[in-house]
């Protein structure tokens, strides 16, 4: 079976996008990843497309329309926020069958305004009941849960919009880019306690996309730029004999690292940088345990420790993360995993993580109901 590498890979800014379609901002994302790569669609041999709200409609063929159609398959993934993750992962799947050489893997959203989810089910609504439906009390509910169990304060998840507000200033693409201090995020609008607004991810619109070609075509190109998939694997819950309605992002994300790290012969020591899926602060705080950051109980010390910024020993979500860059939810994982390949590039601008080498990409998808997990770990070639 063929290594696969990531030749090409780029986003759109992220922001809100009134006057174009889901195709449109797709588009743009394929040909500047295409451009990065140094190849054109008449290269591609498969194309994987992403989207949550957009996927029934045929997104990848819509995109094909906009930048050329050469009659390749086409595969349409909605697998909520782990949409775009699952993509790419298809298309390493696909390329290291020796299936493929050459593959386009994009996520893209036009995000709906308001509190993001679907339609109630049938039956009695879980809100009020079970806690509540909404994400942001999900996770909220998670955080409290954390904090009982560990003394995490509610300073300790502020600190995480802090970080990644800053981390945003020095990415362009980041849907917003200001600084916020650590009373400015504890006196903005409560949503869901202890989650202010600042806590709480950007609803954005948002595309981005990468390259991935077999170890024979990367050869072919040249492995100057070429970024190594070294671990991907994709989780969902495993049954345990709990209510449903009672979140736990914790364990759906322990097993799809733990194959990760597995697959790649790799641990979390090895990691220089991390782009989680941080939809709200508590998040980020549980996911530093969940992905062997550090040990059960100690995300808050990590926090106030500064380890887990530009600088420190294992930087988190440097590009701004979703707190700050934005959550369309069906581009995030794909962008997660530029940003990690810029980095190993050594193409970040003013946040580059010096010398970084591997990196990990993790992005998390949940409804009050069910979980999905990616993680991706990428070597520099």
């Amino acid at each position: 079976m063929s290594d696969v590498f990531v030749v090409g890979a780029d986003l759109i800014k992220f922001g809100r996008y009134p006057d174009k379609t889901p195709a449109q901002l797709g588009a743009e994302a394929a040909l500047l990843a295409l451009d990065d790569s140094g190849l054109t669609v008449h290269d591609l041999e498969v194309v994987y497309a992403a989207s949550t709200y957009n996927a029934a409609s045929m997104i990848a063929q819509q995109v094909l329309k906009q930048i050329g159609q050469t009659g390749v398959p086409c595969v349409n993934v909605s697998n909520a926020c782990a949409s775009g993750a699952t993509a790419f992962r298809e298309a390493y799947i696909g390329i290291r069958s020796g299936m493929y050489d050459v593959a386009l893997a994009f996520g893209v959203e036009k995000n709906p305004k308001g509190l993001l989810g679907g339609p109630p089910g049938p039956g009695p609504s879980p809100e009020g009941l079970f806690g509540s439906a909404t994400t942001p009390a999900m996770f909220a509910e998670a955080g409290v849960v954390h904090a009982e169990a560990y003394g995490t304060t509610i300073e300790q998840f502020a600190q995480v919009a802090v970080k990644n507000h800053h981390h945003a200033t020095m990415n362009p693409k980041a849907m917003y880019q200001i600084e916020t201090p650590l009373e400015t995020v504890l006196a903005s609008e409560m949503i869901a306690w202890p989650l202010t607004k600042l806590m709480c991810s950007a609803n954005v619109d948002g595309a981005a996309a990468v390259v991935l070609v077999s170890e024979r075509k990367a050869r072919e190109l040249g492995l100057a730029r070429a970024v190594r998939i070294r671990g991907s694997a994709l989780a969902s819950d495993p049954y345990q004999p709990r209510n449903p309605a009672l979140l736990d992002a914790d364990t759906v994300t322990r097993l799809a690292v733990g194959k990760a790290y597995e697959m790649a012969g790799l641990g979390p020591e090895d990691l220089n940088l991390v782009e989680l899926h941080d939809c709200f602060a508590t998040a980020e705080i549980l996911h530093y345990e969940n992905l062997g950051l550090c040990g059960q109980g100690m995300a808050g010390q990590l926090i106030d420790s500064g380890q887990t910024a530009l600088g420190g020993r294992i930087p988190v979500n440097v590009s701004g993360g979703l707190l700050s860059k934005g959550h369309p939810i069906g581009a995030t994982g794909v962008a997660n995993i530029v940003e990690i390949v810029q980095h190993l590039r050594g193409e970040a601008g003013a946040r580059q993580v010096e010398g970084a080498r591997i990196g990990l990409a993790h992005v998390l998808g949940f409804s009050a109901v069910a979980g999905v997990c990616g993680v991706h770990i990428l070597e520099k070639a």
